[in-house]
């Protein structure tokens, strides 16, 4: 498990100088320039606001010193907020967005764990067909969608909880429920799915024959096994949950790492659009590393193959 580890430290290192590289060169091909107000500098004042950044050498030096100084998680200073650091600015905004994911994470899994267990258990029912829907659905439609309906009839018509802002925890209801309908979608699904094959398996019949009541069979046998596959989704699901926040942030006014992203792209302000990939990245690569590693903690046949 050691050797798999520092193996899988290195793919992330060598993973992330990918990112930066394509990154950085694609910033390069941007139309417009970084710089506010641009057009009403003179050449004079361009030229010094230039040298300032670093923008006045050649391309190739602005990639191996922004290179280094990335790998050293110094992402350089915002064109945008003039003498802040791009460091500081994102570990501003990275709180609300780690909460919501968070919350949406758990929110996903554990109402899909329980809308699938459902759904297993009455297989075949008018009950199993709704939840498939449902699950169908949560799956199909963006979180964009769901964040405006919940905001439009449950924030404004019923007015039950806040429409938008970052203040208590009434405030995250709503984005967090928008964000988690796909974990919860695609853990119903998955755990409905596997619940329904183990249900069916010869050691489920000897725990029946033992007399083993219902509710024991189903919590202690069948939705025990049916739930570490699920780890392996953990991942997959927590990508879905950084790239949906980004817009679900902007519709609720969320001051988080999402709306300064976009905000950074209408300003053409390349550090922070930089530095905000290179954290989405590495926050991406951990959570697949760390689901690998529970993974392999949890069923010993893995971590033996690793």
């Amino acid at each position: 498990m050691f050797k798999y580890i520092i193996k899988r430290l290195a793919i992330i290192v060598l993973t992330l100088v990918l990112i930066i590289s394509a990154t950085f060169f694609l910033m390069k091909l941007m139309p417009g320039s970084p710089l506010a107000n641009a057009e009403r500098l003179s050449a004079s004042q361009q030229k010094m606001i230039e040298a300032q950044y670093g923008l006045d050498k050649p391309v190739i030096v602005q990639y191996v010193t922004y290179l280094w100084d990335a790998l050293h998680f110094d992402f350089g200073v915002s064109f945008q907020f003039a003498n802040q650091e791009v460091s500081t600015l994102v570990a501003q905004r990275l709180g609300p967005s780690a909460q919501l994911g968070i919350q949406a994470l758990i929110f996903g899994l554990i109402a899909g764990t329980g809308l699938g267990a459902a759904a297993a258990v009455r297989r075949n029912t008018k009950t199993d067909t709704f939840l498939s829907i449902l699950a169908v659905l949560g799956i199909s439609i963006p979180s964009f969608v769901f964040a405006a309906l919940l905001q439009y009839w449950v924030g404004l018509k019923l007015g039950w909880l806040p429409i938008a802002g970052w203040k208590g925890f009434a405030a995250t209801v709503l984005p967090t429920i928008a964000l988690g309908m796909s974990p919860l979608a695609t853990s119903a699904r998955f755990i409905r799915t596997e619940m329904v094959d183990v249900l069916g398996s010869d050691y489920i019949e000897l725990a029946r024959a033992k007399g083993l009541s219902k509710n024991e069979i189903i919590w202690k046998h069948a939705l025990r096994n049916s739930l570490i596959p699920l780890v392996t989704l953990i991942g997959p699901m927590a990508v879905n949950l950084l790239t949906g926040s980004i817009v679900v942030e902007n519709i609720f006014s969320i001051p988080g790492i999402g709306s300064q992203f976009v905000d950074s792209i209408l300003t053409n302000d390349y550090q922070i659009i930089m530095g905000t990939t290179i954290v989405y990245s590495m926050m991406l690569m951990v959570v697949l590393l760390l689901t690998d590693i529970l993974y392999g903690i949890i069923d010993p046949r893995i971590r033996l193959a690793k």
